[in-house]
């Protein structure tokens, strides 16, 4: 082989060298891209919705790293007591049951008696506890005697809700109903619970009785309870599921700050808000999240929850990476710092008009479909409901969240985290809860308030 060809020869391996390598730099950078895009497919994926970036319960993500992440941004306060608070501790009392004097008879040095010596107080210590509980059994005689005048024998009446041979007076009902209701314990774990602290043997049917008997005496307090919501200025709703003998059906609260009105329904639609409250609510500032049902009751006005929003603008921003749920984030963020400052703001205030601003601009702003279709959807909602994101603004009682709502709903849920499903009964724990809930709201002493229940208000 001569130079020339040799040289020509190593001129085409050098040429077909260089096709392999392009060919070799293609092929990489379409694997790449199809290994980017595998690779966010398999993040969007694993990103599930969470108590941190959704209105979902902490016991229902399936990461512990996921739990109780909070919308809180970071403090700079060390946590615990702050310096300047004042600590508590028990406090003796002034009026002690029993004084047991500690006087010393005799010396322990040399033996001698101190009988007849003078005692001087030196200190003194208390210790609270409770007598042995055993119940009280009264029995009511009933005597008549005959009219000396016209011959009639008069016979004395029993005291109102004195009605059965033997019967269980108003306290036990209201204590059954306190651990029940209040407490959440299980009929089995009441029925222990009555035989051991106050030796008091009840079946598991008579606790049933009684607290249906209980529901009955309250039904007329749970009534005003919604009448007076349904009235009200301001109110917050939520629902949430429930099982019901294996079936699923749901349980609705509305509250506000005095009031808690809870009901259960096998439909999470607008008929049940409709069969309950048919008028709406009418002179409510009504606030929920983003459920159709909710939106559509007939309300003074709406309020969107402001910690839903967060949340999933949180969830939003970590699934597409759109800043436009940052800033959107960051405007509704400056309403509630709004609030703090100010209960009320009139709609030609400087600052609101300002926030009115950014939120418009922010709501004109294009989202592309086809590369951020949830935070485009999430947008188009918030088009839908524009003006009910800042409704808290201009009405003093309206707070920014509906987390009184969800505080109430929470009771709903333990109560299920600790009995599992209802077999019965879930329409007697709406209307005890309400009252308890309502009482409690109003400074009201629980176990007073479900014992005059049980003794004055008639069963229907």
């Amino acid at each position: 082989m001569t130079d020339k060809e040799l040289i020509l020869l190593l001129q085409e391996e050098n040429r077909l060298l260089k096709e392999t390598i392009v060919q070799l730099q293609e092929h990489i950078t379409r694997q790449d891209a199809r290994i980017n895009d595998l690779e966010e497919k398999l993040r969007k994926a694993l990103l599930t919705r969470n108590s941190s970036n959704s209105s979902k319960p902490p016991s229902t993500d399936f990461f512990k790293a996921q739990r109780n992440q909070s919308l809180r941004e970071k403090s700079e306060k060390k946590s615990g007591g702050q310096p300047g608070h004042k600590g508590s501790t028990l406090k003796m009392s002034d009026s002690p049951d029993e004084i047991i004097k500690l006087e010393p008879n005799y010396c322990n040095i040399c033996g001698s008696s101190l009988d007849n010596q003078q005692a001087e107080l030196q200190s003194k210590r208390q210790v609270i506890d409770i007598p042995p509980i055993r119940p009280i059994i009264t029995e009511y005689q009933n005597y008549k005697k005959r009219c000396p005048n016209c011959g009639h024998d008069q016979q004395s009446d029993y005291p109102i809700g004195i009605t059965n041979h033997v019967q269980y007076g108003s306290n036990v009902e209201a204590a059954i109903i306190y651990f029940s209701i209040y407490q959440y314990i299980p009929y089995k774990r009441l029925k222990d619970c009555l035989s051991h602290l106050l030796n008091i043997n009840l079946s598991q049917g008579s606790i049933d009785n009684i607290l249906n008997r209980m529901a009955s005496k309250a039904e007329l307090v749970y009534n005003v309870i919604k009448e007076k919501i349904q009235l009200s200025k301001q109110s917050g709703s939520d629902e949430t599921s429930v099982k019901v003998n294996g079936k699923k059906w749901w349980i609705w609260v509305w509250q506000n700050i005095l009031l808690t009105f809870i009901a259960v329904s096998d439909n999470r639609g607008s008929k049940t808000i409709d069969d309950l409250f048919p008028d709406g609510f009418l002179n409510s500032v009504l606030t929920s999240d983003r459920w159709a049902a909710q939106l559509k009751t007939q309300a003074k006005a709406h309020q969107l929850c402001i910690a839903h929003l967060l949340r999933d603008l949180k969830y939003l921003y970590e699934l597409e990476k759109n800043i436009w749920s940052l800033n959107f984030k960051k405007a509704i963020k400056k309403s509630i710092e709004l609030k703090s400052e100010q209960s009320e703001y009139n709609r030609n205030d400087s600052k609101v008009l300002e926030l009115e601003h950014t939120l418009d601009v922010l709501l004109k702003e294009i989202i592309p479909k086809d590369i951020n279709p949830k935070t485009h959807t999430f947008q188009q909602s918030l088009i839908k409901h524009r003006d009910s994101i800042l409704t808290h603004l201009y009405c003093k009682d309206t707070p920014p969240d509906n987390n009184g709502s969800e505080r109430a709903i929470r009771n709903v849920k333990v109560k299920q985290k600790i009995s599992g499903q209802f077999k019965s009964g879930q329409k007697v724990f709406c209307i005890l809860r309400s009252v308890v809930d309502t009482c409690l709201k109003n400074g009201i002493d629980v176990f007073f308030a479900l014992s005059s229940i049980a003794k004055f208000a008639p069963a229907e």
